[in-house]
């Protein structure tokens, strides 16, 4: 009888695209001697659509309804992002109401994010309850998402100088109960996995980054926060209203993946605190800008002239960038989201260039997984929290 020759070499493996833990269309081609990954290395670019290039051929207003597509479950920021770029290039003041209205929305989204997120993460190493729990809740965001705005996911809600369209009637008290709901959901989430001994077995001390490490890699959001930095763009740039609302920066110092789980799950609180504030104290007024409207008209029409009668009829509100760059960002669920944009005095951007969250803290994940076993791969891709449609774009 032949005994079978233990072999010593290292295998390579595949991980995706098409695996159900990789969140989207990510190929790690992993190099494992046993268990024990010895490199790693992300292949991109499956769901790659040129969305910057398309920016770079259609009006703010005709790409509104593609930037929902870049971060699918945080639709509202990228709407954000894509509004607040001209409305700093043309100094456009946004009426207190669509602020208020803008910062409930933005928020809601986060905590849809975050929920999407944790229901996965839980998946992966092994829970499966909470994935169907995190639908319950999610669901009834959408709910109102679709009340105020037409659309469960991709909105196409925020308009230079404002929002689309004012709050429905009732939409406010919907609002404000699910945000009492929501309190119990978060406290049946934390009694169900935070103290689970075999959840903090697979994720503590699992994908440590240090406060100094995580800087230069240049991470953001909760990536950057586990790591002991306090750091949100809501509190640093003070856009929106924000500062009047009182509310905490969510923190943790050990930089594992256990960490930026309890930084998701105390920023959904958080959230709830600020939706609660916004909703009570929302004023009254007018919900979009229009004077913004009057851009780009047609200049002394001759009437009953051809574009008299054609053209200017029904203009849609294009919008002239003035001939300056600019980058602006916001704190999305996944970190800062950010657009660099320069003008050329036409309608057009002249360059659009998107730095998306996902993209940027996915670049330590080689580094993170490096002599850990292959089974943490899971996790800490899991805990690092990516969407492949804004790191591919």
């Amino acid at each position: 009888m032949t005994v079978p020759a233990t072999r010593k070499d290292l295998m390579i493996v595949n991980m995706g695209p098409h695996h159900p833990s990789m969140h989207g269309v990510l190929r790690l081609i992993v190099t494992l001697d046993g268990e024990d990954v010895i490199d790693c290395e992300p292949i991109l670019g499956y769901l790659h659509r040129g969305m910057e290039k398309i920016a770079e051929n259609r009006t703010i207003i005709q790409y509104l309804p593609y930037v929902t597509r870049w971060d699918y479950l945080a639709t509202m920021f990228t709407e954000a992002i894509t509004v607040n770029a001209p409305e700093q290039l043309g100094n456009i003041q946004v009426p207190k109401r669509a602020s208020y209205i803008r910062v409930i929305m933005l928020e809601l989204s986060r905590i849809a994010s975050h929920l999407l997120w944790l229901g996965p993460f839980m998946a992966d190493i092994g829970a499966q309850t909470p994935f169907f729990y995190i639908f319950r809740e999610r669901e009834l965001i959408y709910d109102l998402f679709e009340a105020a705005t037409g659309m469960r996911m991709m909105h196409n809600f925020f308009r230079i100088g404002g929002v689309a369209a004012d709050l429905p009637h009732g939409w406010i008290d919907k609002c404000l109960d699910f945000c009492d709901y929501f309190l119990t959901g978060i406290a049946e989430y934390q009694k169900l996995i935070t103290r689970n001994p075999i959840f903090l077995e697979r994720v503590e001390g699992v994908g440590i980054i240090g406060g100094e490490e995580a800087i230069n890699w240049g991470l953001s959001g909760p990536m950057l926060r586990a790591s002991g930095i306090q750091w949100d763009l809501r509190k640093v740039d003070h856009y929106e209203c924000y500062d009047e609302f009182d509310w905490e920066v969510q923190w943790q110092k050990e930089g594992d993946s256990l960490a930026r789980y309890l930084v998701r799950i105390s920023e959904m609180t958080e959230s709830i605190k600020i939706i609660q504030q916004a909703l009570e104290g929302i004023p009254g007024g007018p919900y979009e800008n229009l004077e913004i409207r009057r851009f780009d008209r047609a200049k002394d029409t001759v009437w009953n002239d051809f574009d008299y009668r054609f053209i200017s009829k029904k203009p849609s509100p294009t919008f002239e960038l003035s001939k300056q760059e600019l980058y602006v960002r916001v704190e999305a669920p996944k970190g800062e989201l950010g657009i660099f944009l320069i003008g050329d005095k036409g309608v057009f951007p002249w360059r659009y260039k998107i730095r998306p969250p996902g993209f940027i803290n996915l670049q330590i994940l080689p580094q993170l997984v490096k002599r850990m076993k292959l089974a943490d791969i899971m996790t800490i891709l899991g805990s690092i929290d990516i969407i492949m449609g804004e790191v591919d774009r």
